[in-house]
């Protein structure tokens, strides 16, 4: 009540921001998925090799011998798919229905991803053993950061469009356009030394088995947004397609202002976007989802070979509303210092494209993908707090719109050769192209006293304007009115060499090496301004009550015509350069990379094999700020590896695996400059004094392959971190609402198992009309706990401070950290299960999809304002998910029609994101209701 009460009282004014039924009938949302992918609704009994998720080899994934298969297609460095069995080693007493590789890896293959229904590989990769998603698509394996991964496109590594990430999101990459996803989770030295808890390597499809035309779409809506309120603004007449026409172009004088006096005049700042970018509004009839997609094969006869292309292009629109409360407290007894019911509305919107051409001749392939995906996020926050501590002690009101405009561009060229027998060469080269856009990212703070109740005259509309309770905080945050304009490009460019030679031996013996080479630059740009007087003050009364679109309006920014103190020439508004809060507003970042490794396969007795390499990587990188030092971090390393697999029974076998890795900073953990992460609503900052970290890890794992593609699996692994990276909330000032940082700890371990089964049974036993009909079930589980390491020992301080003992910058981790505390980004328990209806002759497939990932922490516990102890940990509680996939197949008038529903989120998880002090009081960073989601979709095949 006293939430609505505000909301009442700032109306009266802000006519176009909130109201208390508003916010009565505004409920959260999740994300809707779009279309699925363009993919046969049931296969034939699959290969091994593209089903069996731990046993599966990518260089031997062709057709079984015994019947016709979908298999998984893998394109990655040193992995010939053309092959087969010339370079994989196979255990003599494996059937040669099996095929196995030395490592253990999944793979998703087309059918996989079908079966889950997700609309995005980052769903799909849930389904695997040990992995989970966190935020935007950001990918987790067993536990261990986004940072500990690596994600590659036909084996060529990906750039990441998100400034505060190295990796790409995956959830940016519909699975219409991915042919397989591959999952490695012990090293192997023919990939990047940057490999903590996996490498994902996404493979695009290439050659088509037969000509198509495909045309797909679907409709959703979520029980929390479709048809209820929600917060938008206008932005321009394309917004709908995710592309902005022109409202939003970024002026140059904006651009000079960080080399000039940093002040941008009234007449320029007339010239900016007013109403279109910044006047919020109700929308009582959010939209529903909705997506649609075409994809075309051609394939045909060339020479000796077989030449195709495949096309694929996507669409999709989704809403999402949440109303969250967002909390947060300096004290280390949890009292409260904010407290605000905000209410979130995104509008996202993708473009995706994809062009392959392919050609196969003998045992060669060579393929050139070209990729496009633009995902924008167009956002409108409208937010309230009830408790809020800054000078004035009054409650506030706080709106932002926001426009996150992200493009991803791939082109890249693979050859995948065997010019002669025993021998076989991949060659790959790609470019990479990665924007982020995000320009008007505008905020408005009002307070509210109860002292006051006057009427003023709107100069604007000439109507009387009441005023009981509403006035500008030009004390809240230092900054009442801003706006923030921010560009990054980063260009990868990459290629790499890899032969693999198998020597003539009584035994299996394969000898591989290659030379790695990448580079990538990035320029990032922030532009902060705020809005002050000719006289360096705020915008004076009655006028500073105005809504915003009439705060800016070309009467005021003249001067106030009504104002109470000052002149019309003293009152004109102005943009100020400020750079004081947000760190270098720019920043060039570059780094390059060669490496090459050697490796060796055997089978040295009946049953054992090994593959032993080691791999070198010399790296430079550095970071150059505007108005501030250079990091610099120049290293090499040598990293080898080596896997033992034992055939020890028919369908058995053990594998060990040992190897060091590492993991660099990313550009952003190094460099000082502010950057707002729109799904957390939280501003993080880089630290220059982080380091590269360092990995050793061992793993057990044995195998049953009890029957044709069904299985039986269990791991033990351990991983030691040296110098691993964490988030670290703080506070930079009293007023300030929670942010993050980075540092990194002395030392962090983490180990755990996992369980894996997947069987299939017969349905013919119920009756004879259930011939041909099968269950599916699934199940995997993975128990991880990790250890921080926090004592004396001096690391980088989040605050910039430091403490005695310690070099400027630097204070000992245990006043930071709290010893024994489980990394950022690991549950403790993740189980999967998929309980499964296929019928093949009737092209029927039913699936129930249960998830669950325990508690994780998100960001380390906020340092306290004195600079000495800390809060309890920042604990997200993602729970329990339950969805439900069907699919199925018609011929209606000769034309092959697939149908899908979805039924996502059925338990009605809630979101969590939450400190606990030890009295058990809780403090809500973020807690938030998500939709329902129910999709109905079909496509069309020609």
């Amino acid at each position: 009540m006293r939430q609505r009460a505000i909301y009442a009282s700032l109306l009266l004014v802000t006519t176009t921001l909130v109201t208390p039924a508003a916010l009565a009938q505004v409920a959260p949302s999740g994300g809707a998925p779009v279309a699925g992918p363009n993919t046969s609704l049931i296969s034939p009994p699959a290969d091994p090799s593209a089903t069996n998720p731990d046993a599966v080899d990518p260089a031997a994934a062709t057709q079984a011998d015994d019947e016709a298969s979908q298999s998984a297609e893998v394109s990655a460095p040193g992995v010939n798919a053309s092959a087969g069995d010339d370079i994989v080693v196979v255990g003599r007493n494996i059937p040669n229905s099996v095929r196995s590789t030395a490592q253990v890896i999944s793979v998703l293959s087309t059918a996989d991803i079908a079966r889950s229904g997700e609309g995005d590989i980052a769903g799909a990769l849930t389904r695997v053993t040990g992995l989970s998603v966190v935020g935007n698509g950001y990918v987790f394996v067993r536990g261990l950061g986004d940072r500990y991964s690596s994600a590659l496109l036909n084996g060529s590594p990906l750039p990441s469009p998100e400034p505060l990430r190295r990796t790409v999101p995956l959830d940016i990459f519909p699975t219409n356009i991915v042919g397989s996803a591959l999952v490695q989770k012990t090293y192997s030295v023919n990939y990047p030394g940057e490999f903590g808890g996996g490498v994902i390597n996404l493979t695009t499809k290439a050659i088509p088995e037969e000509n198509f035309v495909t045309i797909g779409a679907s409709g959703g809506i979520d029980t929390e947004t479709t048809g209820k309120l929600g917060y938008t603004y206008f932005g321009s007449k394309t917004d709908w397609l995710g592309y902005d026409s022109g409202e939003r172009k970024l002026p140059g004088f904006l651009r000079d202002a960080p080399t000039g006096t940093g002040v941008i005049p009234t007449a320029q700042v007339a010239q900016l976007s007013n109403a279109r970018t910044s006047l919020l509004q109700r929308n009582q009839d959010i939209p529903p989802n909705w997506s649609g997609n075409i994809n075309i094969g051609l394939v045909g006869e060339l020479g000796a070979g077989r030449i195709g292309m495949i096309a694929s292009g996507g669409l999709s629109n989704n809403w999402r509303t949440r109303a969250t409360t967002q909390q947060d407290t300096v004290s280390n007894d949890g009292t409260l210092r904010n407290d605000f019911y905000t209410v979130i509305t995104d509008n996202r919107a993708v473009v995706n494209g994809l062009l392959g051409f392919g050609y196969e001749f003998d045992e060669n392939r060579i393929r050139w993908t070209n990729i496009y995906i633009h995902d924008t996020l167009k956002q409108g926050r409208a937010s309230a707090a009830t408790v809020y501590n800054n000078s004035s002690g009054n409650p506030l009101f706080q709106q932002n719109t926001n426009w996150f405009e992200r493009q991803l561009i791939e082109t890249q060229l693979v050859g995948e050769f065997k010019p002669v027998d025993n021998l076989s060469v991949d060659v790959r080269g790609a470019y990479a192209n990665t924007k982020r856009n995000s320009p008007y990212e505008r905020q408005f703070i009002y307070n509210c006293t109860t002292s006051l109740n006057i009427q003023v005259r709107d100069p604007v509309g000439g109507s009387p304007l009441n005023c009981p309770g509403v006035w500008q905080a030009t004390n809240a945050f230092d900054r009442f009115a801003t706006v923030v304009f921010s560009e990054l490009n980063e260009d990868l460019y990459s290629g790499q060499a890899d032969v693999a030679y198998k020597l003539s031996t009584d035994r299996p013996f394969t000898l591989s090496a290659g030379y790695y080479f990448s580079q990538n630059d990035r320029q990032s740009l922030r532009l902060p301004f705020t809005f002050q007087t000719t006289t360096g003050r705020e915008i004076p009364f009655p006028c500073n009550l105005f809504r915003p679109d009439f705060l800016l309006s070309p009467d005021v920014l003249n001067g106030c015509p009504v104002a109470t103190t000052g002149t019309r020439a003293e009152n004109a508004v102005q943009l100020r350069f400020d750079s004081g809060l947000n760190g270098s507003y720019a920043y060039d970042a570059s780094l390059r990379i060669h490496a090459g490794y050697v490796q060796a396969e055997a089978e040295a007795i009946d049953g054992v094999r090994a593959i032993i390499g080691v791999r070198y990587e010399t790296a430079k990188q550095e970071v150059t700020p505007v108005n501030a030092p250079a990091t610099r971090l120049n290293n090499d390393y040598f990293l080898p590896a080596a896997t033992l697999t034992w055939n020890f029974a028919q369908d058995m076998q053990l594998r060990l695996a040992a190897a060091k890795t590492i993991a660099r900073p990313q550009f952003r953990e190094l460099a000082p400059q502010a950057f707002r992460d729109f799904e957390s609503d939280r501003l993080f900052f880089g630290n220059p004094n982080l380091r590269d970290s360092k990995l050793y890890n061992l793993e057990a794992r044995y195998e049953w392959f009890f029957d044709r593609d069904q299985r039986l699996t269990m791991a033990g692994f351990y991983k030691r971190i040296d110098n691993p990276i964490e988030q670290v909330g703080f506070y930079p000032s009293t007023d300030a609402r929670l942010q993050t940082g980075f540092t990194y700890l002395p030392k962090a371990t983490l180990w755990g198992g996992e369980i894996e089964v997947q069987k299939y049974f017969p349905l013919d036993f119920i009756s004879d009309g259930m011939a041909g009909k099968r269950a599916v079930v699934i199940a995997n589980y993975t128990y991880t706990q990790s250890k921080i390491t926090a004592d004396s020992q001096c690391v980088p301080s989040v605050l910039g401070d430091s403490l005695p003992g310690c070099s400027d910058g630097f204070a000992p981790a245990n006043l930071q950290f709290r010893d024994g505390a489980p990394l950022t980004g690991q549950s403790d328990h993740l189980v999967n299960l998929q309980l499964g209806y296929e019928d093949r002759e009737n092209e029927t497939q039913a699936t129930l999809l249960f998830n669950y990932a325990s508690d994780r922490v998100t960001n380390r516990g906020p340092s306290l304002l004195s600079g000495v102890g800390f809060q309890p940990d920042i604990v997200e509680r993602p729970g329990i998910r339950l969805d439900f996939v069907a699919r199925q197949t018609v011929d209606f008038l000769g034309t092959r029609v697939e149908l899908k529903g979805e039924a996502r989120n059925l338990t009605g998880q809630r979101y969590q994101e939450r400190q606990t002090f030890g009295d058990g009081r809780q403090v809500f960073i973020n807690r938030f209701a998500q939709g329902r989601l129910f999709t109905l979709g079909a496509s069309v095949t020609f």
